[in-house]
């Protein structure tokens, strides 16, 4: 991807300015895509993109630029400009020799993409409009879109590393639309995975398209919730999108030494009941969020962010882990080589417990079911939220009533956590996109059902 020698220059012309590390990291990717919106084709795009990022640190100080010139003197004159801004490094000698790490894959591609004519992705994406549209007439549009990409990265650094990876993703994007007379109402499911073509030739298509149809026909038909603080039972899979924008986020050390959580300071402290055990684990194999190594080369691990109710780790990069003090977690990552590293989230979920959604249900007089969440706002600083419930149902006297419409969940973070009093046994993951510092990078969020206590849901 880069010449050895030239690498070597970066990384001597950089411990040469007094940079106490320096950082290469080169990047190639290929994407592709195909939307299908109202029974026909609307675009098929492909692209490519090739460029090469340089870090300098000098003590707790970072420099990052990049350039898509792979030109050893265009870098060189990079890396100097970058040094100019630095001062306090304490490097008296040269680069590490390099030696290459070899990377265990844990996420094979079973079919390589190319190997796939486009004619077929293209009859999976009328699929799936047909079965949608066969739930009835209430279905209004349908969109779907597939997409591809393969990251081939290489990283060095002035500490000897030199580690190459390929990453090669796969997602759908779907979702329906639905009106009954009081304005539409849309539904979406969005899985994918670290892996190749194989992910879409297993798809569910046929059941997929029905269970997204008839949420999308159930919250037409649905009147609206009177709001107010009352118990709520979450829904599994990417209802954990609340655990990872409310509380993910503020345990990333990139918050934590800016002072810029509500769990700064707080390791081997109480912060939820103890029923409840959070991870982030990069590990898991071909999922979406899943890493060989992160984008500092460091090979991903599992970590326990909170056990049985007590904080135990924050989600660290190399620099995170210095200033707060702490080990790394393999968790710097970055969209492209646009990007430095920050510390940020790659599987995660909060771990199954002993209830069942029946339980949950039964437990509550007068509440609402949140089955599937949708989008919303967090900050990050206060662990303040506001999200959407995407498909929501009252809950009375122990039993699910009439589905309802137009709820949001209102709260922060940190105080809702200790009102999690139930955790169920059905954990599901679901694919997302994480937006921060570092660009957009893929996520997975993840639950079982749980049970809210109390918290205010905003009505009409």
């Amino acid at each position: 991807m880069l010449a050895e020698k030239t690498v070597n220059a970066v990384l001597e012309k950089g411990t040469e300015k007094g940079a106490d590390f320096v950082e290469v990291f080169v990047e190639e990717s290929n994407s592709s895509s195909h939307g299908f919106t109202d029974r026909k084709v609307d675009s098929i795009n492909s692209g490519n993109s090739f460029g090469v990022g340089v870090r300098l640190i000098f003590g707790g100080q970072a420099f990052y630029g990049y350039s898509s010139d792979p030109d050893r003197e265009v870098l060189l004159e990079l890396t100097g400009n970058l040094a100019l801004s630095g001062s306090g490094g304490t490097a008296v000698s040269g680069p590490a020799a390099l030696r290459a790490v070899e990377v265990e894959d844990r996420h094979p591609v079973l079919i390589d993409p190319a190997s796939v004519p486009k004619d077929e992705r293209v009859e999976l994406l009328r699929r799936m409009d047909e079965e949608t549209r066969r739930m009835g007439g209430d279905i209004k549009q349908v969109t779907a879109r597939l997409s591809e990409k393969k990251r081939s990265v290489l990283i060095a650094n002035s500490e000897g590393l030199w580690v190459e990876d390929t990453r090669s993703y796969a997602r759908l994007a779907f979702s329906a639309i639905a009106e009954k007379g009081d304005g539409p109402q849309v539904a979406s499911e969005s899985p994918g995975v670290l892996g190749g073509y194989e992910f879409f030739r297993g798809l569910e298509v046929d059941r997929l398209a029905q269970d997204t149809a008839a949420s999308a026909i159930r919250m037409a038909g649905a009147g609206y919730i009177e709001g107010g603080k009352m118990p709520v039972v979450l829904g599994n899979g990417f209802g954990g999108v609340i655990f990872h924008e409310a509380c993910g986020h503020p345990l990333e050390t990139e918050a934590i030494r800016r002072k810029a959580s509500p769990f700064a300071g707080k390791l081997g402290q109480q912060v939820a009941q103890p029923v409840l055990t959070a991870i982030d684990d990069g590990t898991i194999s071909n999922h979406w969020g899943s890493l060989n190594v992160d984008d500092e080369g460091m090979p991903a691990v599992k970590t326990v962010l909170i056990e049985n109710g007590i904080l135990k780790s924050y989600l660290s990069d190399r620099l995170g882990a210095a200033e707060v003090g702490v080990p790394r977690t393999g968790s710097g990552r970055r969209e492209s080589y646009k990007f430095a590293p920050a510390s940020r989230m790659r599987n995660t979920y909060i771990a199954p417990g002993p209830h069942s959604l029946e339980d949950m249900i039964a437990s509550v007089d007068f509440g609402l079911y949140a089955r599937k969440m949708g989008g919303g706002s967090v900050n990050p600083a206060t662990g303040e939220f506001n999200f959407a419930v995407q498909e929501g149902y009252a809950i009375r006297n122990g039993r699910i009533a009439e589905p309802v419409r137009g709820a949001t969940l209102i709260g922060k973070g940190h105080e809702v956590l200790p009102l999690i009093s139930m955790i169920g046994n059905d954990l599901e993951l679901a694919a997302g996109m994480c937006g921060s510092v570092s660009g957009w990078v893929p996520t997975t969020v993840g639950q079982p059902s749980l049970k809210i206590d109390r918290i205010l849901v905003g009505g009409r």
